[in-house]
């Protein structure tokens, strides 16, 4: 085993060698902005056994200013990695400007679907590379140690995805899948994940999540994704707790990082 987070984790991994299906939580859009809700789910997830999280920081969320200017969310973020929590980069700013004459599977991708925040779902490479490893390098001059790399919303171009891997991300997540992008395996893993943003859209994230929850109950890894909206809607959020509760008794609660780590353990690689 070659590659740095393989040989870095080893400890780790090996202490849920035995268990055979995982669980990784992760926290969207993690700002100075949401500092404060995220570390009251984080606190909350631990208190229903999930005690290491994925947390999908925004170098410059919306353009509100770099997260490299606030001390104490940087702080706040060394602390949360030296417990056990991973530090993924997630996009740059987490928008997407409106193009001209955008097909409409663009227009519903990145408007209906996403609300302009698929910022990396048409970048072209070298942008692409250009922001990934600004940022990599800002959260390595910050005392973070950033392994893998999500783009907003899941979408990323090929052109992005090829930069992820140049920039040395370890790997990336889609929606359906995880990718380790030092060996090229993909690993089917949907992500369950709730739009919030009017009633019908949350009526819908409910049950289509509940359903998918007890669809993907054979599968060895199974993705929450949070993000802090879900929290303000109390239907949400208590069923977002049953579902971890409900993982967290069968499952090992663990990051990405590690996950990826255990892969390339039993994978040889």
């Amino acid at each position: 085993m070659s590659t740095i987070a393989a040989t870095e984790f080893l400890p780790l991994v090996a202490a849920a060698d035995a268990a055979k299906d995982f669980v990784v939580v992760s926290l969207h859009d993690v700002a100075p902005s949401t500092q404060q809700i995220a570390n009251t789910i984080i606190s909350e997830l631990a208190r229903r056994g999930v005690r290491a999280c994925s947390l999908l920081v925004v170098p410059d969320y919306h353009h509100q200013g770099l997260f490299t200017q606030d001390r104490h969310f940087v702080s706040w973020l060394r602390d949360l990695e030296a417990d056990g929590h991973e530090i993924v980069v997630h996009g740059y700013f987490h928008e997407r400007p409106r193009r001209a004459k955008e097909t409409l599977r663009d227009q519903f991708l990145t408007r209906l679907y996403t609300q302009d925040e698929g910022e990396f779902y048409d970048l072209t490479y070298d942008e692409a590379l250009r922001r990934i490893v600004t940022a990599r390098d800002e959260f390595r001059a910050s005392g973070l140690r950033p392994r893998g790399f999500v783009a907003p919303a899941w979408l990323l171009s090929d052109g992005a995805k090829r930069a992820a891997r140049d920039a040395q991300m370890e790997y990336t997540t889609r929606l359906h899948t995880v990718c380790d992008l030092r060996s090229g395996n993909v690993f089917r893993a949907r992500a369950l994940v709730y739009s919030v943003k009017n009633n019908w859209r949350r009526d819908l994230s409910r049950a289509w999540n509940a359903t998918l929850f007890r669809l993907l109950k054979g599968t060895s890894l199974l993705r929450i994704s949070i993000h802090p909206g879900d929290y303000s809607h109390p239907v949400i959020w208590r069923q977002i707790t049953r579902l971890v509760e409900g993982s967290a008794t069968s499952r090992t609660a663990t990051t990405y990082q590690e996950w990826i780590a255990e892969q390339r353990l039993r994978g040889g690689i």
